[in-house]
């Protein structure tokens, strides 16, 4: 098997789903709202944005139809390619557990125009998955896969199940694994598999779900982030990878990256309080796209009232940081 195309670094954009008012749909849910879907794509790529995740924990996947699920993958794609960004960076997100069910969302998601899929590591059971069977799992859905994969890691979603340091520098070795997300808090393991010597880090891609951890993971070779935050702040987000990306770092780049961590992780303090409500609710507010009638159940609804008005002042910093030249 040749070594698959791998994703580029940068700052990447777990994009929500996009619905449209319930009051405008028949059925018992929100329909698929893919106008704005391709809307904040758009706006995403022209701010800096170095690539889209469809379909992920944020855009609610396991909420959506299999023909939802092509629909606004395919929809994307080609808004992307009409709007002058052909060929754009997308991964699409895979959220299930069974391996054939996988390899069907990896056909679909590929045929319908993403690159990579990204694949949730299967937590349903929690502690009695090993990694030896994490290892396996993995090899066999890579080796039947039409596209190239990376291993998601989210363990509030999966059980608190952790992927392992050895177990990602051995599927790392798969021509057909190009990389990994790590959406959890566990700086030493981001750091482990960016700095691992056994890992080739030009085909093997770190990605850290959490845009606090930006900074220290780059710094230490991850290749990005894949960050709610800069689903409205794109600029800001992506200026800060670009100073943490530079080398070498020069005394006076470093207190400016130090400077804007720290706003960065201040505001990301908003996805950890409020989720993927928040998420919407943020791009709403800052974008003035979408609604704020939230996702679909069970994650309908606003955020309380009154909460963005208490981060209207952390939002003048993170607009200063977009605004700037």
């Amino acid at each position: 098997m040749p070594t698959a195309r791998t994703p580029p670094t940068g700052v990447w954009v777990p994009s929500p789903t996009f619905f449209k008012p319930a009051s405008a749909s028949q059925s018992l849910q929100p329909a698929v709202d893919i106008e704005t879907q391709i809307k904040h794509s758009v706006h995403l790529a022209k701010n800096g944005v170095r690539g889209l995740v469809l379909l992920g924990s944020t855009a609610e996947a396991i909420h959506l139809s299999r023909n939802e699920r092509i629909s606004l993958t395919a929809g994307v794609r080609k808004g992307m390619n009409d709007a002058g960004f052909p060929d754009y960076p997308v991964m699409a997100g895979v959220l299930v557990n069974s391996v054939d069910e996988v390899l069907e969302w990896l056909e679909d998601l590929g045929k319908a125009g993403a690159q990579w899929g990204l694949v949730l590591a299967p937590g349903y059971f929690g502690a009695a998955v090993n990694q030896e069977n994490l290892k396996e799992w993995f090899t066999v859905v890579a080796d039947k896969s039409p596209i190239p994969i990376l291993i998601y890691n989210y363990p509030g979603v999966t059980n608190n199940l952790m992927v392992t340091p050895d177990t990602y520098a051995h599927l790392a070795q798969h021509p057909n694994i190009v990389g990994c997300k790590l959406s959890h808090g566990n700086v030493s393991y981001h750091t482990q598999v960016s700095t691992d010597p056994s890992i080739d880090h030009d085909k093997f891609r770190v990605y850290s779900g959490i845009g606090s951890q930006l900074g220290p993971i780059v710094l230490f070779g991850a290749a990005g982030v894949i960050d709610g935050l800069a689903a409205y702040y794109p600029r800001a987000v992506s200026r800060l990878m670009d100073l943490a990306k530079k080398r070498p770092i020069e005394p006076k780049a470093l207190q400016e990256i130090q400077a804007q961590q720290f706003v960065v992780s201040q505001a990301w303090e908003f996805i950890v309080k409020f989720g993927i409500l928040g998420i919407r609710e943020a791009i709403y507010q800052v974008l003035g796209m979408g609604t704020v009638e939230g996702g679909r159940l069970p994650l309908k609804g606003r955020i309380p009232d009154g909460e963005w008005a208490k981060w209207e002042a952390m939002h003048s910093k993170m607009q200063a940081l977009e605004d700037a030249p």
